[in-house]
């Protein structure tokens, strides 16, 4: 029972009023061009809210009186949204797979690929994968491995040096 009425009034906290909801007259109201309206009842501010088309939204609820704006609620919401969205990074992790007799051409390709995801701000895994008696030359995929973070160098930086998981050599490179 208490564990919800706590959630309610967290619901109730992190909601913002508008239009009818807002039931504290007077108010400081601020008009959509951002001048100031001044002190005056709730029912007044609202009725020129509609007479402009938008509606009336509580930006300052703690405030005394609490400061109410008129403005679009809908690209209100949506611009609050967009702003909590922004500090997420988009940073994904990419793979090139190379084999011990890969060819030049081919490594370079790859190469092209990865520096590709590196300018986009992706991380790059590295892989060099042996099959069967390739395992017996594991130093030929230390060369390729350490070709690639050559190449790579300018674009990012090692991020976990290559090593050694089994049948495989992975380094991570992330960008400068």
């Amino acid at each position: 029972m208490a564990l919800a009425r706590r959630q309610n009034q967290q619901e109730t906290r992190d909601t913002v009023r508008i239009n009818n909801n807002i039931r504290i007259t007077p108010i400081r109201v601020v008009s959509e061009d951002g001048e100031q309206l001044g002190i005056i009842p709730t029912e007044q501010a609202l009725e020129r809210a509609r007479d402009a088309g938008l509606d009336l939204v509580e930006v300052a609820p703690s405030e005394r009186p609490p400061v109410c704006r008129i403005m679009d609620y809908g690209k209100y919401k949506y611009d609050k949204n967009k702003k909590k969205n922004t500090g997420q990074s988009h940073t994904k992790t990419k793979e090139i797979r190379l084999r011990p007799k890969t060819g030049d051409e081919d490594i370079r390709t790859k190469i092209r690929r990865a520096e590709k995801f590196l300018q986009n701000k992706d991380k790059v895994q590295v892989s060099v994968l042996f099959r069967g008696r390739e395992m017996a030359h594991i130093e030929e995929g230390h060369k390729v491995m350490k070709m690639v973070i050559e190449t790579l160098g300018e674009f990012g930086k090692v991020e976990t040096s290559p090593q050694q998981h089994g049948r495989r050599i992975i380094c991570m490179l992330a960008p400068k």
